[in-house]
């Protein structure tokens, strides 16, 4: 399963499709472990969960046990997660049990399925994970609503999952050998929502590209901080990529200088004080040395990401190659809450990075082109965009607090049996609160970059893509003079960032 076809079942509602093959392969591990489970001790299957694995369950409770993980460790807190991020997270779980290292009766992806495919959405709250044996209380949720008890997100309304499921001819989920357990064990909630943050993450990394070669039309900057010889010279992919990305971004501008015609050429270079700055200031010069790193992260989470989707991340795994049965720790979500927290920083940077472009917007006496907060009124009576430096200055250090690695929080917990945890479920969240947040600040600097371009009249001399953005957001946010209220406007323009992937920045 790859990031992509994801992507395509997430935000363009295609369906979620499996090949016989694979059904095929998991109907044969579950009927090896049917096979091989008898007169054996086998953890979650004829033991205790947890703590409680010391205690063997009689063979007439074996079925009773797998509905009693469900229904005891359904117990979350707080707002449910959003839909995308169950569809995502039930996309996960179909993927690991794709693997046919489970153990579990095939009817239990085909209701996986249906429930994707039909845009069922399980409660899930988003308090509970520890991420250690995986997301125990977040994936309960989901088997809770598969044995039909509990209540699902369907067409707008919340409503008990036997009902939705009686509407389409579904079967609650049976059990047969391992199933509560199965459902109940691994990473899939974090990657999930780890998967939403990775789509948002990549599409507002090109985003703040793009504002950062038409900030650089808008200050008139040298070129060379953009070319291939300065860039090449280092060597970090990302660094090179993002170096691309602003060339292709740029090409067709009018108002960008060649320093070869302005300060190499004795002519014109007689001065000894330079009214144009030399050098741009490193929010604008610097962006392929800012954004390279957060490009690479980007990128190594996506393999981290796709490894997850094709893993079997639960516990016992059962092998009807090897004809065994290994008990390991493979729903450990260390390396989804490591990469969330990656992620998390980058995003960070972008926003700062953002705050800093603003602020050169904003302040006339440092860009030394424009009006203070790009006011075209009556300066003293009218303020321009002063008071969403305010929103875009107080979301940059919200991030910045949430900056912190969670990765490196565990608290012990389940009776000293999980001594050690990831909280990745945690980490992902925070991911996202990150990335909501740059997207706000983003969005104000779109705004700003359109107003500046109209104070100079530079509309006409923007490259080709930059015009294509400034059109887009005079679109949503025409030119004002007058004071005005910015609040719907920068709830539209995150709206649009959102929902309009950038096609032509490749890697």
């Amino acid at each position: 399963m790859k990031l992509n076809s994801v992507y395509d079942i997430l935000f363009l509602n295609k369906k979620l499709a499996v090949s016989q093959n694979e059904m095929d392969d998991v109907a044969s591990c579950y009927e090896f472990l049917k096979e091989f489970a008898n007169n054996k001790v086998i953890y979650g299957i004829n033991t205790g969960f947890g703590p409680m694995a010391q205690w063997r369950v009689d063979d007439s409770r074996l079925k009773e046990l797998q509905y009693n993980i469900i229904r005891s460790h359904a117990t979350g807190a707080g707002e449910p997660l959003s839909d995308i991020q169950v569809k995502a997270a039930m996309i996960a779980r179909t993927g690991t049990f794709l693997q046919a290292r489970s153990g579990i009766n095939p009817s239990v992806i085909t209701l996986l399925q249906e429930f994707v495919n039909r845009d069922i959405f399980p409660f899930i709250p988003k308090h509970g994970s520890v991420g250690a044996s995986g997301d125990l209380v977040q994936l309960a949720h989901i088997a809770l609503c598969l044995i039909g008890e509990g209540n699902v997100h369907h067409k707008g309304q919340w409503r008990n999952s036997k009902a939705v499921m009686d509407e389409y001819g579904l079967e609650p989920m049976q059990i047969f050998v391992r199933e509560g357990l199965s459902v109940t064990n691994g990473t899939s909630v974090m990657t999930g929502i780890s998967i939403v943050n990775q789509y948002y993450a990549e599409n507002l990394l090109k985003y703040a590209t793009i504002a950062g070669a038409w900030i650089n039309e808008i200050a008139d900057s040298f070129d060379d901080y953009m070319s291939v010889e300065e860039n090449i010279c280092r060597r970090q992919p990302g660094q090179q990529t993002i170096a691309h990305w602003l060339r292709e971004t740029s090409a067709g501008s009018k108002h960008l200088q060649k320093r070869e015609h302005e300060l190499y050429d004795p002519e014109k270079n007689r001065d000894t004080y330079f009214e144009h700055k030399v050098q741009a200031y490193y929010s604008l010069r610097c962006i392929p040395q800012i954004y390279g790193p957060v490009y690479d992260t980007l990128k190594n989470t996506a393999e981290v990401l796709e490894n997850e989707l094709n893993s079997a991340c639960d516990n016992p795994i059962v092998d009807p190659v090897a004809k065994n049965i290994y008990h390991g720790g493979n729903f450990h979500g260390d390396y989804i809450s490591l990469e969330a927290d990656k992620v998390k920083i980058a995003m960070v940077r972008v926003a700062m990075t953002a705050e800093r472009q603003l602020n050169y917007l904003f302040h006339d006496r440092i860009n030394g082109i424009l009006p203070p907060f790009l006011n075209l009124g009556v300066l003293g009576l009218n303020y321009g965009m002063q008071a969403c430096q305010f929103t875009a200055t107080s979301t940059t250090a919200e991030c910045q607090t949430l900056a912190m690695p969670n990765y490196v929080h565990s608290i012990p917990n389940n009776n000293d049996n999980q001594d050690i945890v990831s909280m990745g479920t945690n980490s992902a969240l925070l991911c996202q609160k990150v990335i909501d947040n740059a997207y706000q600040v983003v969005a104000i600097l779109y705004i700003a970059l359109a107003q500046a371009t109209d104070c100079l009249e530079l509309a006409g001399k923007l490259s080709p893509r930059t015009r294509e953005q400034y059109e887009a957001i005079r679109a949503i946010c025409p030119k004002f003079i007058e004071d005005t209220p910015f609040y719907n406007e920068i709830a539209l323009t995150e709206e649009y960032l959102r929902n309009n992937p950038i096609q032509y920045l490749n890697s």
